[in-house]
């Protein structure tokens, strides 16, 4: 029995430590990154393979721009559209949560998310899109990497650069000239507020926009012109 122990004592040991050496990694990214654009995300590799299955010589469309190259309309139609309270959180917007999960336990399953732009971005950059107790717990520690480490002008940044926006379209760049044959830069109200609706689901409002998506880009024009965005 002792020695049972101590063997389950050592495993634990270097669970652990794995476990430290993980987050260090993840910290190292999140400091090279803060001044570094990223050359490849978790997301963007998941959907090259996805991609590759069926075509091996697939490849991403994804151009990295910075920030002051990026429409001021969709900054805040994305603000406004997933996240209006993001200049004023740390990283969790607590009332938010508390409402997703009131209204998913009403209907009986999972709905709406609470996820802030930051944890999106944390998502996006080292998990996967699977749900599982582990993966939210690792992704709250990431939020609160990027939060402490980054301003929300970057957050901002890196976040329109890496999203998803169709299959295989990655960035405000590429998706802009995917939609509208047009750079990020030059997005007006009603493109942004088309773009920022098609986050949820990216691949699936590729081509064809619902009507209630519809009217909700609609609502999100009319909102955005209030959205607190960093300059």
């Amino acid at each position: 029995m002792k020695s049972l122990m101590r063997t389950f004592r050592r495993i634990l040991f270097f669970a652990v430590a794995l476990l430290f050496v993980y987050q260090l990694w993840l910290l190292g990214w999140i400091l090279w990154w803060k001044s570094n654009p990223p050359v490849n995300t978790s997301f963007m590799s998941i959907r090259l393979d996805e991609l590759r299955q069926k075509n091996p010589q697939a490849k991403l469309q994804y151009q990295w721009v910075p920030y002051e190259k990026i429409s001021a309309n969709l900054k805040r139609a994305v603000v406004a559209a997933e996240d209006d309270k993001f200049m004023e959180h740390d990283g969790f917007d607590w009332g938010n949560i508390e409402r997703a999960i009131k209204k998913n336990q009403r209907k009986g399953k999972r709905l709406v998310g609470g996820s802030t732009i930051s944890q999106q971005l944390a998502k996006n950059l080292f998990l996967s899109p699977s749900r599982s107790y582990f993966r939210k717990a690792q992704e709250a520690v990431i939020t609160v990497m990027i939060e402490t480490l980054w301003s929300k002008r970057r957050i901002l940044e890196v976040y329109l650069n890496v999203v998803e926006w169709g299959n295989g379209v990655f960035g405000a760049e590429a998706g802009a000239r995917r939609q509208f044959g047009q750079s990020a830069a030059s997005l007006g109200e009603y493109q942004a507020a088309r773009l920022a609706v098609m986050l949820p689901s990216p691949r699936r409002f590729e081509k064809n926009l619902p009507a209630y998506a519809s009217e909700h880009a609609e609502s999100i024009q009319q909102r955005m012109r209030y959205s607190d965005v960093p300059r």
